[in-house]
């Protein structure tokens, strides 16, 4: 660990704290529909859009119609993405003449990219010809991201609004989102990209000869405009199969400090979105301070563990940390930050090889996915995550003090906790439970490609990913198969839509009941108390849930390889 690494991520994290309240504030009045700076080039554009499709803005929808409005939205995702694939060989656009995509690994990636997972059973630039990659992966990253951010911001109007029936109209939301936010932002970032060298291109895949003589082909294409979205929407699944740690998708220094910020800005400013919907901005920071607090451990743990690497390195004469599975121009610290931003977020962009981590390194992804990536999280499902925490932990806080919870000035009653504890108790669920049918499952045991715990954590890490909507990978596991295509989609689906039925049921019974005005014996939520609270909380139902998997894995294997035992 040195100086420099930790200027770095001070710098980082010290950005992400400024662009907070700026994207925030644009973010608020975004879904307000009030007037930005950008409204006289693209308001015309979203009130013909509405017109077209026979949507009317002023009308808005109770959380059970907003709700399915957008599972049905995503069912078309599903059909659009699933037969682009399957007819990938006769649409245009296919440089590389790609076949049909498999009808498992099809179903696998159609469900990935719609739940916004984007977990990748295959190689981009060998299995997707450049029209799947534009208008079916490109396209959902849009759509799956934006829907992430307004099913959040629904859920704020819960909190915000008094004795009300509606949250919001889920197609006007999620039009105003992509016009707006993703856009716009995609735009520029898609030029920044191309100025750092990424392609952007339908041209032919080129050829070319290598020192020793031989032919290589180097896959080139639209690749610009996929990371940009993939990033600033926390989708993460890469144009190329070595993900951000190809050059052609993150070619500098620059370009990888740049991404990282991305993953987290929306996030971080949906917290701002929150505090200002409610009428108290504190309220907001105090939930991104929890979100820090559990971020700057996992970033001291993940770099500390790198930065030293093993005994085993040690004595072999490997000093100065752990390289394995890194690359040069990024060395140890922008490895470790990256991991832990990327899953944190439910992004799953990789610019370094997770399997190649230490034990102890790699189990801070591990951790961050099973604590539902809500640590900044995805694009609005870490936000609506974290509020599912926050309802358990005003309901623990008024057991200590024998009153009824309140929260932003709403009584947070059983029904909110049944829902809050039926999402957050889907995850191990369905991450434990697949990795237990997985475990003795003789068709998934011979794809491990390792024994031993390192063996057991590749394959907990697939669920423990699908489920948590993130898409990183442990990589030894051969995981195109029919039984990983097959329980990763299920993983993923429920991972994704039994959270947010819960939480928009809890927008929708909020949002109904009055406000009341804080009184003498309401517990405050925007001190550091109720962070630490919140962080307890947090890591308690974190560690009953998952510490029997973790102490079978990563820390079984960390404390093996300390006494020189190779998997």
């Amino acid at each position: 660990m040195t100086v420099i690494g930790w200027v770095q991520i001070v710098l980082y994290c010290a950005i992400i704290v400024a662009l907070t309240p700026v994207l925030g504030g644009y973010m608020t009045r975004v879904f307000n529909g009030e007037r930005t700076f950008l409204s006289p080039v693209l308001r015309p554009v979203e009130a013909l859009l509405y017109r077209v499709g026979g949507v009317n803005e002023k009308s808005e929808q109770g959380w059970l119609a907003y709700t399915i409005a957008m599972l049905l939205f995503h069912v078309g995702g599903f059909v659009i993405l699933y037969a682009l694939m399957r007819l990938q060989a006769s649409l245009p656009f296919n440089p590389a003449d790609q076949s049909a995509v498999a009808p498992d690994l099809s179903f696998n990636t159609a469900i990935s990219f719609i739940t916004n997972t984007n977990w990748q059973n295959y190689g981009g630039e060998s299995t997707m010809s450049d029209l799947v990659q534009m208008l079916g992966l490109t396209h959902q990253n849009f759509l799956s991201a934006a829907t992430g951010i307004v099913l959040a911001v629904a859920l704020i109007r819960g909190f915000a609004r008094a004795s009300a029936r509606t949250v919001g109209n889920f197609w006007v939301d999620i039009t105003r989102c992509t016009l707006y936010v993703l856009l716009p932002i995609c735009v520029v970032y898609t030029l920044f990209l191309v100025w750092q060298g990424i392609p952007q291109t339908l041209g032919a895949y080129v050829d070319a000869t290598t020192l020793e003589g031989a032919k290589q082909t180097i896959a080139v294409g639209p690749v610009a405009s996929q990371v940009a979205i993939k990033m600033l929407g926390t989708n993460g699944g890469g144009f190329f199969n070595a993900n951000a740690a190809h050059p052609f998708e993150n070619p500098t220094a620059l370009s990888n400090f740049v991404q990282m910020l991305s993953i987290f800005v929306l996030g971080a400013a949906l917290t701002n979105v929150f505090g200002r919907m409610v009428g108290n901005q504190r309220q907001g920071w105090a939930i991104l301070a929890a979100m820090g607090v559990l971020f700057i451990a996992g970033v001291a743990v993940c770099y500390w563990a790198e930065a030293n690497g093993t005994s085993l390195l040690n004595s072999l004469g490997l000093t100065g940390g752990n390289m394995e599975g890194k690359e040069v121009r990024f060395g140890i610290v922008a490895s470790a930050l990256f991991a832990v931003i990327t899953t944190a977020a439910s992004c799953g962009a990789v610019n370094a090889m997770h399997d190649s981590f230490t034990a102890l390194g790699g189990m801070i992804p591990l951790i961050n996915m099973e604590l539902g990536e809500i640590v900044v999280g995805g694009v609005g499902a870490g936000l609506y995550g974290m509020l599912l925490f926050v309802i358990v932990t005003v309901f623990v806080a008024g057991l200590m003090v024998g009153r009824t919870p309140e929260y932003v000035g709403k009584k947070i009653e059983a029904r909110e906790v049944k829902m809050a504890m039926l999402a957050i108790l889907i995850l191990p669920l369905m991450m434990l439970g697949w990795t237990a049918v997985a475990a003795v499952n003789p068709q998934a045991l011979p794809q491990l490609g390792n024994s031993g715990p390192h063996g057991f954590s590749e394959m907990l890490y697939l669920y423990v990913s699908s489920a948590a909507n993130n898409g990183s990978a442990f990589g030894g596991i051969t995981a195109n198969t029919l039984f990983f295509n097959i329980t990763g989609a299920v993983a993923m689906f429920f991972g994704r839509f039994w959270m947010i039925v819960p939480a928009m049921a809890i927008a929708g019974s909020l949002a109904a009941k009055k406000s009341v005005p804080p009184s003498l014996g309401t517990f405050p939520t925007t001190g550091g108390l109720f962070v630490g609270l919140l962080v307890g909380v947090i890591l308690i139902v974190g560690g009953l849930t998952f510490f029997p998997a973790l102490a079978l894995g990563p820390i079984v294997e960390h404390l093996a390889m300390q006494a020189g035992q190779v998997f």
